[in-house]
């Protein structure tokens, strides 16, 4: 009797072929003020924490987040906000499996280890997993990348778009919000990035933990107001873009997400947020094209 096996552009292949081979570390004793100064330079979101050169712990950008709400001191030591132990793949181990390793553990990256636990040989993150499906679906022969793919067969529904692989909830904060109000929300709802509205509630900027850690790095108060440190513009892409176009965007512009709206005519009506790891998650850059079932004899 024949099977059904669902396929994903990321079957077989290894961490080794995703993986960052710079990993970010410093001392447990170092204060926040480097940690942060580290995560900016090295355009990372967590630092590997390192007692004698071994692995003890990771400090993210939500943990000095933390602190900023706490409004703990810059020169407190990295140990005393250390959030979490590292959690480690191997090279060969299945792309797919530190995928659901990640989504398991609530996290966005993990540390890829040689047979020595404590030797860390690099990390794997969502944005280095959706650099590496958008690189295999522009080379797939089904693809809808591809230039001429009306003439392969390819059917115009199997095209992803945008709005079929967002998260719908749009969380925002006002200008006038204090960052206490930023971060509460950013928690609550274990986001990475917060829409800032005016007044008539148009979208005016965009708040990030990057953003956050920052403004801790320049001595502001969890008391100021949003319109202080929020970025503009509003990043956004229309709901009906194709999804490998909106990747092709993100990569480019080196922005983690971008928010979504009704159509190009009306960038003010923001109905979703497309983030790295909506698409890493779906295990598609491109098409439903290596998500159908395969039909196999055993």
């Amino acid at each position: 009797m024949p099977v059904v096996e669902t396929r994903s552009v990321l079957s077989g292949i290894p961490v080794s072929e995703a993986m960052r081979r710079q990993v970010i570390n410093l001392p447990i004793s170092v204060d926040i003020g480097q940690g942060i100064r580290f995560m900016i330079r090295y355009k990372a979101n967590a630092v590997l924490l390192t007692d004698d050169n071994v692995p003890c712990g990771v400090v993210s950008k939500t943990d000095l987040m933390s602190a900023l709400y706490a409004e703990l001191p810059i020169e407190t030591p990295l140990g005393d906000v250390m959030g979490s132990q590292p959690i480690a793949c191997f090279p060969d181990d299945p792309v797919e499996d530190a995928l659901e390793m990640m989504e398991a553990a609530g996290v966005h990256r993990l540390y890829v280890t040689g047979a020595n636990r404590e030797e860390v040989i690099g990390t794997v993150a969502y944005s280095e997993i959706v650099g590496l499906l958008y690189r295999y679906c522009r080379a797939c022969e089904r693809g809808t990348t591809k230039k001429g793919v009306r003439l392969s067969g390819i059917d115009p529904s199997a095209r992803l778009t945008v709005e079929e692989v967002m998260t719908q909830d749009v969380w925002a904060c006002r200008d006038n919000d204090s960052l206490f109000t930023v971060i509460e929300i950013l928690s609550a709802h274990n986001m990475s990035a917060v829409l800032v509205q005016n007044e008539v509630q148009s979208s005016v900027g965009v708040i990030s933990k990057t953003d956050l850690i920052v403004a801790y790095h320049h001595g502001m108060s969890p008391g100021t107001e949003a319109r202080e440190i929020m970025n503009t513009p509003v990043h956004s892409v229309p709901a009906e873009e194709l999804l490998s176009k909106a990747i092709q965007q993100m990569l480019v512009m080196d922005v983690q997400r971008l928010f979504v709206c009704s159509d190009a005519s009306n960038p003010d009506h923001i109905t979703g947020v497309l983030a790295l790891s909506d698409s890493a998650r779906f295990r598609s850059g491109s098409c439903r094209a290596c998500t159908a079932g395969r039909m196999l004899t055993p």
